[in-house]
């Protein structure tokens, strides 16, 4: 994956995973999901996971020569 890809993915990820942490911890009203125990367990888990995309896309391209 193309490391701008690979950042731009980290940082909407990471978006969405605090997005549904603060939902299921009831911060943020509005959805199905406020208040649901699920979504402050999975929302870490994404935040995570963009975190590793993002680290993964600073990383410099391994150049076999």
């Amino acid at each position: 994956m193309r490391p701008v890809m690979s950042l731009f993915g980290g940082v909407v990820l990471i978006a969405v995973g605090v997005l549904w942490t603060l939902q299921g911890l009831g911060v943020v009203g509005g959805s199905p999901m406020t208040g649901v125990t699920l979504w402050a367990l999975v929302g870490p888990v994404v935040a995570l996971v963009g975190i590793g995309f993002m680290l993964r896309g600073r990383r410099p391209p391994d150049r076999h020569t």
